[in-house]
């Protein structure tokens, strides 16, 4: 990666961990447990994405993205959520995510259900706030929760999840795993890339930042997919191999290992001409390139 764009991106990191460890710094007593797990999978690690493509979509629309540090964690609570949950015995049964126990395995069951409810709300508490603290103004608040909270919903993140339930152990065609992926996987990049340009105040945006979140949302599962094949345990932090074990229509399986990963560049260069639509985008130019060739 370029030194300049590494710089610049672990800066972002910095201060994005900075405000998710603010985010559970208070536990009271009686009910801390749930904050301890909160904690626990939040500051797991991770590349946090999310929340970079929406400071990084801020800035290339003329905001100022170190306003937004709080706000921009909102979807990094979100797609931990989705990890706590998706984990769950009731769902893909996973006992590990990022190198260590999962939420479920390391806090009793129930707790980190809670925990995963909890880091569901919490996104519009911050964005509430923010509103009443006068960082954001009203109408800004309303449309950043509008945009959230659909990505979230039986359209979004929860839609993709029961496609993906109700798809377990059957041929599904390509235009449904398309549907799945789009709301499951898709549905957070392009609410985090959309909610950036409202924090602009840069609307007429918004088509081009939906359309760069859709190829690049639908490369990065691709990419999933093919990781789960060809990955090791050390590389993923979680074990390899689980879509087959649970007889899951990936995009692997129905392209094979080198159709798929010839979609993905070609949803990459996609994802790189609507870039050529903003000013000064060399950074996530870069940072999508690195995407398509990464090893977790």
């Amino acid at each position: 990666m370029d030194k300049k764009v590494e710089t610049a991106l672990n800066a972002y990191c910095e201060k994005i961990e900075a405000s998710l460890t603010r985010s559970t710094a208070e536990k009271p007593e009686l009910q801390g447990i749930v904050l301890e797990a909160m904690e626990y999978s939040l500051l797991a690690g991770g590349k946090r994405l999310r929340p970079v493509l929406m400071l990084e979509f801020c800035r290339m629309c003329g905001g100022d993205p170190d306003k937004y540090i709080d706000i921009a964690c909102t979807i990094e609570m979100i797609h931990t959520c989705s990890l706590i949950h998706d984990d769950l015995p009731c769902m893909d049964n996973d006992d590990f995510r990022r190198g260590r126990p999962s939420c479920h395995k390391a806090f009793p069951e129930n707790i980190a259900l809670l925990a995963g409810d909890a880091l569901e709300c919490l996104p519009f508490e911050v964005i509430s706030d923010a509103a009443l603290e006068g960082v954001i103004d009203p109408r800004t608040a309303v449309m950043l929760c509008s945009v959230l909270a659909k990505s979230i919903g039986t359209n979004g993140m929860i839609g993709g999840q029961v496609i993906d339930l109700q798809s377990e152990g059957k041929e599904i065609s390509l235009d449904t795993l398309n549907t799945l992926q789009a709301y499951k996987t898709g549905a957070l990049i392009e609410a985090a890339c959309v909610m950036g340009v409202i924090l602009s105040g840069n609307t007429k945006m918004i088509p081009y930042a939906a359309a760069y979140a859709s190829a690049l949302g639908r490369a990065f599962q691709i990419i999933d997919d093919i990781l789960d094949v060809t990955g090791t345990f050390e590389e993923l932090g979680k074990p390899i191999g689980s879509d087959d074990e649970q007889n899951k229509t990936t995009y692997v399986s129905l392209l094979g290992l080198d159709r798929s990963y010839i979609e993905a560049q070609k949803l990459t260069e996609e994802a790189l001409a609507i870039l050529d639509s903003f000013d000064d985008s060399e950074f996530l130019k870069e940072l999508t390139k690195q995407l398509l060739s990464r090893r977790n």
